[in-house]
């Protein structure tokens, strides 16, 4: 018998949904990928602590370093204390060196596991940032901490930088500061103010072509310290024009959770062999991992049929998550790892669950099951009935 429910409509009618109910596409075991990708994975919040959610961070380590090792499991890498770890938005820095610390310790028993952790300025008091210098030392204090743990550096936009900073130039000084010290090559991280809007205007200019060559500029004077940029513009045309002028041997990983599958597929533009496509540091990832890894396992065997039939039906679903206001996505990646089993509650941290409707949030699930993502339908089901419960609908 079809598993069925009364689900709300974006224009609050119920109605009867039939889930189709197809189970998600397994990855191949021991498949290596031909390109780099990177889930920017969420963190589960412990419903039981007795705090302030609004005020206070308190973070399930047991479940969030689980849904890691489930990433690992299926090839990919994991970019640490990002903004879908709620960096900034809920997850305090101490908290976020905490999640730093126990995924690189958790990746030592996970052969081949990538991890690269966010490295921002999100500790300083951004009302009492006054300088570039202020921005400089910032930076220059969670690099150290999160060296000093061996880990590789995502370079995060600063709020404080685009704040203070009153030309390309102030960026240019704090990046060759910064680029100088790292260890080892970083990825630079350009979020677009759909993401974050403090960080309208970010490299000097509300221009996006002079604010990419400003970028560009800085990535071309310190190539040898840069293995990437991650940018989430959700324009595919500006992320292209960027990869073809990136230096040789500098990635784009896409950050654009519109556009992904088109963009990671490539164009094989060029003889730069990085630059006719892009690699991947996404948070869309963290909600359809198996599709993910089945895709590019799909792509690295000479199949990109197979990558477009399996990761093509999972853009709707994410063109919804991120939908504006594009910066409460968070509430969407950590529906669905609720929704599959992967945490026992749907509360976040900061009290987040709140920032998606409950139409929304109903929509999510018809697109889950749309693009074969419900792991377990009969639980997603069963779930999906008690959050409806809990508005006054009930089945």
């Amino acid at each position: 018998m079809a598993l069925s429910l009364q689900l709300p409509s974006m224009d609050g009618k119920l109605s009867t949904y039939k889930l189709r109910g197809t189970m998600p596409v397994k990855p191949a075991k021991g498949v290596r990928f031909n390109r780099i990708a990177y889930s920017a994975a969420h963190v589960v919040a412990d419903p039981l602590a007795a705090i302030d959610p609004w005020l206070q961070c308190a973070v399930d380590w047991d479940a969030t370093i689980a849904y890691r090792r489930h990433l690992w499991s299926l090839g990919l890498g994991v970019a640490e204390a990002m903004d879908t770890a709620q960096r900034g938005m809920g997850l305090d820095w101490p908290t976020s060196l905490e999640l730093i610390r126990r995924s690189l310790d958790a990746a030592k028993d996970a052969p081949g596991a990538l991890v690269a952790s966010g490295c921002g300025t999100d500790h300083l008091v951004l009302e009492s940032v006054k300088t570039v210098d202020q921005v400089i030392a910032g930076y220059e204090e969670q690099m150290a901490a999160i060296e000093k743990l061996g880990g590789k550096l995502i370079v995060m936009a600063s709020r404080a930088l685009a704040r203070v900073a009153t030309s390309p130039a102030d960026y240019e000084r704090v990046y060759d500061r910064i680029l100088r010290q790292a260890k080892q090559p970083v990825v630079l991280h350009w979020l677009g103010e759909m993401f974050d809007p403090a960080l309208a205007g970010y490299w000097g200019s509300q221009d996006v072509d002079a604010a990419m060559d400003t970028a560009l500029g800085i990535i071309a004077a310190h190539a040898s310290k840069v293995d990437g940029i991650k940018i989430s513009l959700l324009d595919k045309d500006k992320e292209i024009a960027m990869r073809r002028r990136l230096p040789p041997g500098v990635r784009m990983y896409t950050g654009d959770d519109f556009n992904y599958a088109e963009l990671i597929a490539g164009d094989g533009y060029g003889s730069e062999p990085t630059h006719g496509k892009s690699d991947a540091l996404l948070g869309i990832f963290d909600a359809i991992a198996p599709a993910a890894s089945a895709a590019l396992g799909e792509l690295a065997q000479g199949n990109p049929e197979r990558f477009h039939a399996i990761l093509g039906p999972t853009v709707p679903l994410s063109r919804h998550i991120f939908a504006a206001p594009t910066r409460f996505y968070k509430t969407g990646v950590v529906f669905m790892a609720w929704l599959n089993g992967h945490q026992s509650h749907f509360t976040m941290v900061g009290g987040q669950q709140s920032t998606r409707s409950l139409p929304h949030l109903s929509e999510l699930f018809r697109l889950a099951d749309a693009a074969n993502l419900l792991e377990e339908p009969d639980l997603a089901v069963r779930r999906m009935k008690s959050l409806l419960a809990m508005y006054g609908v009930e089945n």
